[in-house]
């Protein structure tokens, strides 16, 4: 009786603690950034690396895709994460930190993430931010990227400082309370230590081939 009512308790308590845990492998708080040389096709058509977006405060890497409801919405029933992208870079710009968005949906390539409807929903959302195509999944996969979204904000030094959502509300961006990424910009900016480093990551899965 005692097990069953501390189980219970431990249920509950967990449901009110903030969105602070990912799985136990993955990039942590002071890794650096991974494969930063590898070139990637952006959008554009030109050949690109994390390297060559990172800025003298920083780099923000954003797994994304085309078609999850995470990032691009459902028509009349919610904004997507997506309609937060192009504020965030022109925060970070502002602040001297690169951003750029990553497709790593290797599954989906004949379909919803190919490399053309890749540049068509760059053009239909006015993305102001690289858009890379990542072959085989290998940048995901080195950065243990699990949905889309998935950020990833590196300092200066490219150290991993914070990883996770983007805020906590997906459906309607008017009605976030808890702005984790823009915080976490900010923060880093101030030279502060970016409180909390870690959320938890909510989206579709990266299609990885089999």
């Amino acid at each position: 009786m005692k097990f069953r009512l501390f189980a219970a308790f431990a249920v509950a308590l967990l449901a009110t603690l903030p969105a602070t845990t990912t799985t136990a492998q993955g990039l942590e708080p002071g890794d650096t950034a991974p494969m930063l040389a590898r070139p990637m096709m952006d959008i554009s058509g030109n050949s690109i690396s994390l390297q060559d977006v990172a800025m003298e405060n920083g780099l923000l890497v954003v797994f994304s895709c085309n078609s999850c409801p995470f990032v691009v919405g459902r028509e009349g029933r919610s904004d997507g994460w997506e309609t937060r992208y192009n504020s965030t870079d022109a925060m970070a710009e502002s602040l001297k930190i690169g951003m750029v968005l990553v497709n790593s949906n290797t599954a989906k390539r004949a379909g919803d993430d190919s490399y053309t409807e890749m540049k068509k929903r760059a053009m239909d959302a006015a993305y102001t931010m690289p858009y890379l195509l990542d072959e085989d999944h290998k940048l995901a996969d080195g950065f243990t990227a699990r949905t889309t979204p998935h950020v990833f904000l590196f300092n200066g030094d490219l150290e991993l400082v914070y990883s996770g959502a983007i805020d906590d509300n997906v459906n309607d961006g008017g009605d976030v309370k808890k702005h984790w990424l823009d915080d976490a910009l900010a923060q880093l900016a101030e030279g502060k230590r970016v409180k909390p480093s870690q959320t938890k990551a909510l989206g579709c899965s990266i299609k990885r081939a089999e």
